[in-house]
């Protein structure tokens, strides 16, 4: 099955930024925020189902503090203070606690947060953006090479151009087979 969204498994800020590549906005309507929230079930706390449109209009403001912070963080750049109080205010919006439960095998501790659905994901992902704005690998982030995509990427290989090899890679090597062969003629 292939996924309706292009990358995933990168930091979960990045992943979410790539939710609005080149053809169009992927978060549109509540069943696309649902979509993307399964696809990333094992990273973000269970939401429930009652999300709504208030929830992927706080969930793509979000995106859009995220994008322009790490856009000038990953350039070495201090963030806009304006991007960065966002990410403050929706940590402050759905605060996190730690809820102990004792069960037969002992004490549990689970971290919930309070708000509606779009303001507890949006609080997990503002937290998550403040952790890899801390981390100086922000600095290594890349946007795929191939000329016609957005998608971007923490590299586990500083030699990693594209998003994808067997995608943008090969599109791209084929296009410059192309021009080095028509170049010849």
């Amino acid at each position: 099955m292939i996924s309706r969204f292009p990358l995933l498994g990168e930091p979960l800020p990045l992943d979410l930024i790539n939710t609005a590549p080149s053809l169009g906005d992927l978060l549109r309507t509540p069943d696309d925020l649902r979509a993307w929230c399964t696809a990333q079930a094992h990273r973000l706390p269970e939401l429930g189902a009652d999300i709504g449109v208030a929830d992927v209009s706080a969930v793509r403001a979000i995106r859009n503090h995220i994008a322009s912070a790490l856009e000038r963080a990953r350039r070495g750049q201090c963030p806009h203070q304006l991007d960065l109080h966002a990410l403050e205010h929706a940590q402050r919006a759905a605060p996190a606690i730690t809820h102990l439960r004792w069960e037969d095998a002992g004490l549990t501790a689970a971290r919930l947060r309070e708000g509606t659905p779009g303001q507890r994901l949006a609080a997990e992902l503002a937290e998550a953006t403040a952790h890899l704005l801390a981390d100086p690998a922000v600095t290594t982030i890349r946007q795929c090479d191939a000329h016609d995509c957005v998608i971007w990427f923490l590299p586990t290989n500083p030699r990693r151009r594209w998003c994808s090899a067997a995608l943008c890679g090969n599109r791209m090597r084929v296009a410059r087979h192309y021009r080095r062969h028509k170049a010849e003629q």
